[in-house]
C-alpha cells in the first residue's frame, strides 16, 4: 500500500499460531494492495476505472467498496468522493477498511488482543501484552519525530488524514482544487474504514469540517489547523 504496516499480537498463543496469524494478516493486506492499488495498471480498480472490467464481473470486495464509497459520498454531502481527482480512487476508504477486516479476522481466529497500524490508521482491540490499555500516538503534523496527542483504550478505530507527507493532496470536490485549512484530522470511532473516510472528508471541507465533525454521532476527533491550532472532542480518550 506504499506505507508501513505493523502488527502487535498480544495474546499468549503458540509461536506457530502467531506466525500463521501474521502471515494471514499480511497476505490479506497484500491481496488488497494488488486489487485496489491506483498505481498498478493491472489492479482490479484500475481495470474497472478504464472500463475493461464490468461491474458484474468484479470481485465481491470491489463491489462492496464501491457501494460503501457511494454511501459515504451521500453521508458526507459529497465531500468524500472516490472520483474527486477525476478517476476512481477509493484509497481514502480502502486502507481503513482493509485493516478493519484484518482486525475482525484476528478476533474471529482467537486473537482478540492486538494493535494493527496501517500507515497511521490504527485498530486496537483488548489490551497490550503488559495488560495495560493500548497507547496510540498521533503524529505531530510538523515534526515527524513527535506526537501531538496520545490516545488510550481497548477498542478503538483511529484514522488520521493529513497533508504533512504528500502535501495538499486531498481535493475539495466542489472547487476541484486541493483543500486547505486543516493540516491534520484524526477521527476515532467503531469502524476504521468509516473513520478513514470521515477524516478524508473533513480535510476536504477545510475549516468548515470542524463543525461537521462536532455533529458526527458516535465519533470523536482531533484537528490541527494550518495555522497550528489544536482542537479536539471534549471526551477524546487522551492518555494521562
Amino acid at each position: 500500500m506504499g506505507t508501513a504496516i505493523s502488527l502487535d499480537l498480544a495474546d499468549d498463543l503458540p509461536a506457530t499460531t502467531l506466525r500463521e496469524l501474521t502471515e494471514e494478516t499480511f497476505g490479506w493486506l497484500r491481496e488488497v494492495d494488488a486489487r485496489f492499488s491506483t498505481y498498478r495498471d493491472d489492479s482490479e480498480v484500475c481495470r474497472f476505472d478504464r472500463g475493461e472490467l464490468p461491474l458484474a464481473e468484479a470481485s465481491a470486495d470491489l463491489r462492496t467498496v464501491l457501494e460503501r464509497c457511494a454511501d459515504l459520498w451521500r453521508g458526507t454531502d459529497g465531500f468524500f468522493d472516490a472520483y474527486a481527482t477525476g478517476r476512481l480512487d477509493p484509497s481514502g476508504y480502502v486502507k481503513g477498511w482493509s485493516a478493519q477486516v484484518a482486525s475482525d479476522r484476528l478476533v474471529a481466529a482467537g486473537a482478540p488482543n492486538h494493535c494493527l497500524n496501517a500507515g497511521g490508521d490504527v485498530r486496537v482491540r483488548g489490551r497490550s501484552a503488559t495488560g495495560e490499555e493500548w497507547r496510540i500516538g498521533v503524529r505531530h503534523p510538523w515534526d515527524p519525530t513527535a506526537t501531538c496527542l496520545v490516545l488510550t483504550g481497548t477498542d478503538l478505530a483511529i484514522a488520521t488524514s493529513g497533508v504533512y507527507e504528500r502535501g495538499h493532496h486531498v481535493v475539495d470536490p466542489r472547487r476541484g482544487a486541493p483543500a486547505r485549512g486543516l493540516r491534520s484530522v484524526t477521527v476515532v470511532g467503531p469502524d476504521l474504514g468509516v473513520a478513514d473516510a470521515y477524516a478524508t472528508a473533513a480535510v476536504a471541507m477545510g475549516r468548515s469540517g470542524i463543525g461537521w465533525l462536532d455533529r458526527l454521532p458516535d465519533h470523536l476527533h482531533a484537528v490541527v489547523t494550518d495555522d497550528a491550532h489544536l482542537l479536539h472532542s471534549a471526551t477524546l480518550p487522551l492518555a494521562p
